[in-house]
C-alpha cells in the first residue's frame, strides 16, 4: 500500500516538562548520580517512536488505523498479538449468524473530552464511513453493512446485506463521537489522547486519564516521522528515538550496542512488482511468468533482507491459516525455463541481448519510492535478474506524488499483506470493480473467476468452505501471474533501554501505528 511520506526536518523531541530519551553513554559531560536518576525518570515518562510513514489523516472514518493499530481510538473489538479477537468497547464478542449482529457496549467508557460513549457514537462512525460524500478510502471494506442502529444507549445492531464472515474482524474500526467534526482534532476513547500534529514532523500524545482499561505507564508519547531509512537509523544512533522501525540490513549496527535490543517480528507483509496489465509488455502473461522464473529470491532474502524474511509466491503468507501450499515455486532462479517461456510466446533475443516481439522490445520501467532503501535494493535485483533472460527493466526512484501519476503505465515495487481475514486487501486489490482506483487494483486486473471467488469468499461463513474458495483464488492469481511476488518480510525494530510489555505478534503490512511499537501502551521500564 502507498505509504505517503513527507521529508523530515529538524524535530523538536522534548515535550513541555519532559525530556527526550537518555543519550548514549559517553555523550556530553559525565552524569552525576542525581542527573542519571532524573534522566531515567524522564525516559520512563516520555517515549519517542521513530516511524517511516506518516498518515494522511488521524480519523478512522477516513482510513486511519482501521485494523486496530491506533493508540487514540478503540473499536468494538481488538486484536491480541496472537491475532485473537477480544472485546474492547463491546462487553463481549457477539454471535455471528445470519444477517444481524448485536453488540452490547461496555459501561462507563468516556471519550477524551469527557463525553460518555453510547450506541449513537457507533452508529455515527459507521454511517460516516458508508456515506459516499465522505469518500472514505475504506468504504468498500464495509459494503456488506446495510445499516447500523442503536435501539438503546448500550445496544448496537448491525444489519447486513448478506452473511459476511469477516464482520467481527471489521469491528476493530475506531469509534468517534456522534456529530464530531471529521476535519477537527481527533477525539477517541483510546489509551492516549491527541495533543498536537506538526505535519511532516511529529504527533504528540498524552496518556488518557479517563481510560476505561489499564492506563499506560509512559505518560507522554511522540510519533516522529522520518521517511528516509538512513536518516532514521542515524537519529536512533544519536539517541533521539526510544524505538524505531528499520529495514533488516540497517539494524545490524545496533545488534551489539549496549542498551539496544533488536527485534525480528514475523509478518504477512510482502514486497512484489505490481504490473500495469494494459501495457503491451507487462500485459503479456509470458513476460510476467518468465520474470517470476528468473528471480533469485534466495539471494534477495540472504543479501537484501539479511535473512529476515522468506521467498514469496502469492499474497497470503505461509504459516497463516489461509495460505494455499500449492501456490509455491523455487527460491532459486530457473532461467532456462524462463527463456523457453519467452521463446514460446514469440519474444526473441536481438543482437543486444534484449528480446522483442513484433517490433516491441521487452522493456518497461519499474518505479520505487526513492526514500525506501529496501524497495530500491529489490528493484535493482529485479532489473539484474530480468536482464539475464533478455528483459530490460529501467528503474525510476520517485516520490509518491510522481508515482501516483504513472501507475497505469509503469510497474511499481509495492507492499501489501495481512495475517487477518483473506477478504482483507485481496478484495480491493483484485476485484475488477476497483480497477484503477489509486492503490486499489492499480494494475487493472479483470478476471470473472477471480471476481466470483472474491464475492463467494465474503459471503461464505463456514471456515472449511471459505478455505477452499481462497485456495482457488490464490491459484487463479498465480496462474495469471498478476503480480511478481518477491519476499515476505520480518519486521525489524530497534528499542533503546530495558522494557517489559513488548509483545511481538504476526504483523500486517500497515504496522506503523500497530505492530510491536503499538504495544507501547503496555511498556514499563524494567526494574
Amino acid at each position: 500500500m502507498r505509504r505517503r511520506m513527507a521529508l523530515f526536518g529538524a524535530i523538536v523531541l522534548a515535550l513541555s516538562a519532559c525530556s527526550a530519551p537518555t543519550p548514549p553513554s559517553g555523550a556530553g559531560a559525565p552524569a552525576t548520580a542525581r542527573d542519571t536518576a532524573a534522566q531515567d525518570t524522564a525516559a520512563q515518562d516520555t517515549a519517542v517512536l521513530g516511524l517511516g510513514s506518516e498518515p494522511d489523516s488521524l480519523n478512522p472514518v477516513l482510513g486511519y488505523a482501521v485494523d486496530g493499530g491506533s493508540l487514540m481510538f478503540d473499536g468494538l473489538v481488538r486484536r491480541t498479538p496472537d491475532l485473537r479477537l477480544e472485546p474492547a468497547l463491546a462487553e463481549a464478542l457477539p454471535e455471528v449468524k445470519g444477517e444481524q449482529v448485536t453488540f452490547t457496549l461496555r459501561q462507563g467508557v468516556t471519550f477524551h473530552d469527557g463525553r460518555p460513549l453510547t450506541g449513537a457514537d457507533v452508529v455515527y462512525t459507521y454511517e460516516q464511513v458508508l456515506d459516499s460524500a465522505n469518500n472514505s478510502p475504506v468504504r468498500g471494506d464495509y459494503a456488506a453493512i446495510e445499516k447500523v442502529e442503536s435501539p438503546g444507549p448500550r445496544t448496537v445492531v448491525f444489519h447486513l446485506k448478506h452473511p459476511y464472515a469477516p464482520i467481527l474482524q471489521r469491528a476493530t474500526l475506531g469509534i468517534v463521537p456522534d456529530k464530531s467534526d471529521l476535519a477537527g482534532n481527533p477525539v477517541g476513547t483510546g489509551p492516549y489522547a491527541f495533543v498536537s500534529w506538526t505535519k511532516g514532523d511529529k504527533i504528540t500524545l498524552r496518556a488518557n486519564d479517563r481510560y476505561w482499561g489499564r492506563p499506560p505507564a509512559i505518560r507522554n508519547l511522540v510519533l516522529a516521522y522520518t521517511s528516509d531509512d538512513n536518516a532514521r537509523a542515524t537519529r536512533m544512533a544519536a539517541g533521539e528515538f526510544t524505538a524505531t522501525e528499520l529495514p533488516p540490513k540497517a539494524v545490524a549496527r545496533f545488534r551489539e550496542q549496549p542498551g539496544m535490543t533488536v527485534y525480528e517480528v514475523d509478518s504477512a507483509d510482502y514486497r512484489g512488482v505490481m504490473f500495469p496489465l494494459e501495457q503491451p509488455v507487462t500485459g503479456d502473461p509470458a513476460i510476467r511468468r518468465a520474470l517470476s522464473l528468473a528471480m533469485d529470491r534466495e539471494a534477495m532474502v540472504s543479501a537484501i533482507l539479511a535473512g529476515a524474511g522468506a521467498p514469496a509466491f502469492g499474497p497470503i503468507a505461509p504459516g497463516t491459516d489461509w495460505h494455499n501450499p500449492a501456490v509455491t515455486g523455487s527460491a532459486a532462479p530457473d532461467r532456462g525455463k524462463a527463456a523457453a517461456t519467452l521463446d514460446a510466446a514469440g519474444w526473441k533475443a536481438g543482437a543486444d541481448g534484449i528480446r522483442a516481439k513484433d517490433g516491441t522490445p521487452a522493456r518497461f520501467t519499474l518505479m520505487y519510492p526513492a526514500g525506501d532503501s529496501l524497495r530500491k535494493e529489490l528493484a535493482l535485483a529485479v532489473a539484474s535478474d530480468a536482464k539475464q533472460v533478455g528483459i530490460d527493466v529501467r528503474l525510476a526512484g520517485l516520490d509518491w506524488d510522481a508515482i501516483d501519476q504513472r501507475m497505469s503505465k509503469d510497474a511499481l515495487i509495492m507492499g501489501y499483506g495481512t495475517p487477518y481475514d483473506p477478504d482483507y486487501t485481496n478484495y480491493e486489490l483484485f476485484h475488477s470493480s476497483f480497477a484503477g482506483q489509486g492503490y486499489l487494483n492499480p494494475g487493472r486486473y479483470r478476471n470473472a473467476e477471480a471476481d466470483r471467488l472474491l464475492e463467494e469468499g465474503r459471503g461464505t461463513t463456514d471456515p472449511a468452505a471459505r478455505k477452499k474458495v481462497y485456495d482457488r483464488l490464490q491459484q487463479r492469481l498465480h496462474d495469471d501471474a498478476v503480480w511478481l511476488y518477491l519476499v515476505f518480510l520480518k519486521h525489524t525494530y530497534v528499542v533503546r533501554g530495558d522494557w517489559t510489555g513488548l509483545t511481538p505478534g504476526v504483523e500486517a503490512h500497515e504496522h506503523a501505528t500497530g505492530g510491536l511499537l503499538g504495544t507501547v501502551v503496555n511498556w514499563k521500564a524494567a526494574a
